[in-house]
């Protein structure tokens, strides 16, 4: 599991950890922490690797975990970095992918699943998102992914490596981090439980597809469980909210907050995005469970436990 104390990762090391499997984490530690898995590695089926894909000693590392499969959540995740400084954003999500690939061919593991995003989509002609839909990566991130996706595929049809690929659509759940980019949820939930204002770009009416991290994990579960042919399914729920409606959400759940500020939208912004599932319903059997209201609770209740602990 390469990722595997970030925020998407640890849950699904808890999952394999809690349905019996001995998990092998891989993680730099520059997003991740490890306090993720404290109750994974007390049980003593979870091992943490502090490494970058990147270095050497990854085949060592893998040799020696001979896993059956292998996960891929580690990237660089930062679209603003991928645009600053598109050397390093391609070192980690395409030369570490590669890296990965090929050590998990060295261990002789059954297959590799990756965790892609709907940003290789750009900016959609018709909704919602299919896996048909013509892709149009507009960052360096982007771009890094498909290629990621790419480089599954050829290892599958060349060394016959089981292989796929999940492109996750906006993501959200306890362990998100409030202060990057990404993860809107998080940076709502934190400020409203502080008392601070929030703020919204653009009119507000900017459409998300948000799911449940217990629901990716699902997917990614399922996914392990049969045969891959590089095939790439979306994971999402296909319900449009809108920044004002997620706002109105989390607000509720925290129990009252004053409606965000509005600021000018930002340039590169998706006005809107809602994503098909259905391959993966009919292929993977799965479905999204969390409605957006009892994920938004959970989130908030979790939040307010950490503080609290």
């Amino acid at each position: 599991m390469c990722g595997g104390a970030g925020f998407i990762g640890s849950h699904l090391v808890d999952r394999l950890v809690a349905d019996g499997h001995t998990v092998t984490v891989v993680d730099d530690l520059s997003h991740g922490r490890a306090e993720h898995l404290r109750d994974a590695l007390a049980s003593q089926q979870c091992e943490l690797v502090k490494l970058d894909l990147t270095d050497p000693a990854l085949v060592d590392v893998v040799l020696k975990a001979r896993p059956e499969v292998v996960f891929n959540l580690a990237a660089q995740i930062d679209v603003r970095v991928s645009v600053a400084e598109p050397v390093r954003d391609a070192l980690a999500n395409v030369l570490g992918t590669v890296a990965l690939l090929e050590a998990a061919r060295q261990a002789g593991a059954r297959a590799v699943v990756l965790a892609s995003s709907v940003a290789i989509y750009g900016p959609p002609a018709t909704l919602p998102v299919t896996e048909e839909t013509p892709v149009r990566p507009l960052s360096p991130y982007a771009v890094s992914k498909l290629a990621g996706e790419l480089y599954l595929r050829q290892y599958h049809d060349l060394h016959g490596l089981d292989s796929t690929t999940l492109v996750l659509t906006n993501t959200y759940g306890p362990r998100q981090d409030p202060h990057g980019e990404a993860g809107v949820v998080a940076i709502f939930a934190d400020a409203m439980l502080d008392g601070r204002l929030t703020r919204v770009f653009g009119d507000g009416l900017n459409i998300r597809d948000y799911v449940y991290v217990d629901d990716v994990v699902e997917a990614f579960v399922l996914s392990a469980q049969r045969p891959g042919g590089g095939q790439r399914f979306n994971i999402a729920t296909g319900v449009a909210t809108t920044d004002l409606d997620l706002h109105r959400t989390i607000a509720k759940a925290v129990g009252g907050a004053p409606e965000p500020e509005f600021a000018p939208a930002r340039l590169g912004d998706l006005p809107h995005m809602v994503v098909d599932s259905s391959a993966a319903q009919r292929e993977l059997g799965w479905a999204p469970r969390v409605s957006l209201a009892e994920g938004l609770a959970r989130t908030v209740a979790a939040i307010r436990t950490a503080r609290a602990g």
